[in-house]
């Protein structure tokens, strides 16, 4: 069993992402210029660049032009743009989101869809295919399926790792994922979906750069991810993040967890809405919640200012166990806005503990519906300090049907 990477190993991952960062930055640099940006020594940044480019992450780029009478000209380095392709999917309960990138860090393009609740992973499989499909084309800008690398996975629910911890073998592969490996014949990382839009938030979106974070997505379902000292943390058995299955309401309604009260079971969409309309509004989606809460709705108000007060004092209590910097709020229920925001701002002062109240940033997500994709992307291509303790979930690297077929 592989062992996790060491301190030194997570130092020169931060390194390489040093260096890819102010090329994604600055484009074409010489690596004179390359060592004035990253303050690394001349010896540590050679060493990085030469695997960089042996990786073929780092390609040789034109010369610059050089004043006369002063010698050759310094010989630049840039992203190497046809390296690879990586795509991220997130499988929502009732819809589906696809980004890809290439190992540039480019964005070539993104698509989205929704579809039934009960729609078969054939089916969703079949959907995302197509998606996929329509992001290929013969622009230079184009997802080349044959550049492609690998695709990192989002679904809804937890996604357990093997039962113990010293075991070698590991867990067997989603149904997803023997879909996917078997049309595009690449590895397949897996995670929950929640927990990659966290990832995602914590690289490209509203915490970037935060080392202590706490993402919360408010959808039809609810949950989140940490980042705990500057790593993402999924847990002994990958069972981290799971906020919604606190207990907000002691025998409350039943939560499709099999437990009673949780947070889902008051902040998801579904219980939003339907707890609206019990209360005489009327509202079949959030675009008519919304719509509601903008024409000065009482009752949408009035719903939006306790259901905030649940999710704060449960945010404040994870606060004083954990300790973020900065809550990102995310998921179709944040854009309500402030009359949902700020009852949670209002909790998270009164209960979070006086000596760090004033030091927690609440913050809306930003990057939408591709979070979770871009959280994919980001686990295939493992090269943020985030990743550097992060036991990815399985892939299938190997052929699906020896892994289907394993025995103990």
């Amino acid at each position: 069993m592989s062992q996790p990477p060491g301190p030194l190993s997570q130092l020169r991952r931060g390194h390489e992402e040093l260096v890819l960062g102010l090329l994604r930055k600055h484009g074409p640099l010489s690596r004179g210029e390359l060592g004035k940006r990253c303050g690394l020594s001349r010896t540590t940044l050679y060493d990085i660049l030469a695997d960089l480019v042996a990786a073929g992450a780092v390609v040789t780029a034109t010369q610059q032009e050089a004043p006369r009478g002063r010698g050759r000209p310094a010989e630049t380095l840039t992203l190497n743009p046809d390296a690879g392709q990586a795509i991220g999917i997130d499988f929502t309960r009732r819809g589906l989101h696809v980004a890809a990138v290439n190992l540039a860090h480019e964005i070539v393009g993104s698509a989205s869809e929704p579809h039934a609740a009960d729609l078969p992973w054939e089916g969703r499989v079949e959907l995302a295919e197509r998606l996929i499909g329509s992001l290929t084309g013969t622009g230079s800008g184009a997802l080349r399926l044959g550049a492609l690398s690998a695709i990192g996975v989002g679904v809804v629910g937890p996604v357990e790792g093997p039962e113990q911890p010293e075991d070698d073998e590991d867990p067997p592969p989603h149904p997803v994922q023997l879909l996917l490996h078997e049309r595009f014949g690449v590895p397949v990382l897996l995670d929950n979906n929640t927990r990659l839009a966290a990832l995602g938030e914590a690289i490209w979106g509203a915490a970037a750069g935060g080392q202590d974070v706490l993402y919360l997505r408010l959808s039809h379902g609810v949950g989140g991810g940490l980042v705990v000292g500057g790593s993402l943390h999924r847990g002994a058995y990958g069972l981290s993040g799971e906020f919604g299955h606190i207990t907000v309401e002691p025998g409350g309604a039943r939560c499709g967890c099999g437990g009673t009260g949780c947070l889902e079971t008051v902040a998801s969409i579904r219980a939003v809405l339907d707890a609206y309309r019990a209360a005489g509004g009327r509202a079949d989606d959030v675009p008519e919640l919304i719509k509601a809460v903008q024409s000065g709705d009482e009752t949408a108000l009035w719903l939006l200012d306790g259901v905030g007060a649940r999710i704060g004092e449960v945010l404040a209590a994870l606060c004083n166990a954990i300790g973020p910097s900065v809550i990102v709020i995310g998921g179709e229920l944040a854009a309500t806005g402030a009359p949902l925001l700020d009852p949670v701002e209002r909790a998270l002062a009164e209960h979070v503990m006086p000596v760090s109240r004033h030091r927690v940033r609440l913050r809306r997500a930003t990057l939408g519906e591709a979070a979770g994709a871009l959280g994919g992307i980001a686990l295939v291509l493992h090269e943020s300090p985030l990743l550097a303790r992060y036991p990815a979930g399985p892939d299938l690297a190997e052929d699906p049907i020896l892994n289907q077929t394993r025995t103990p």
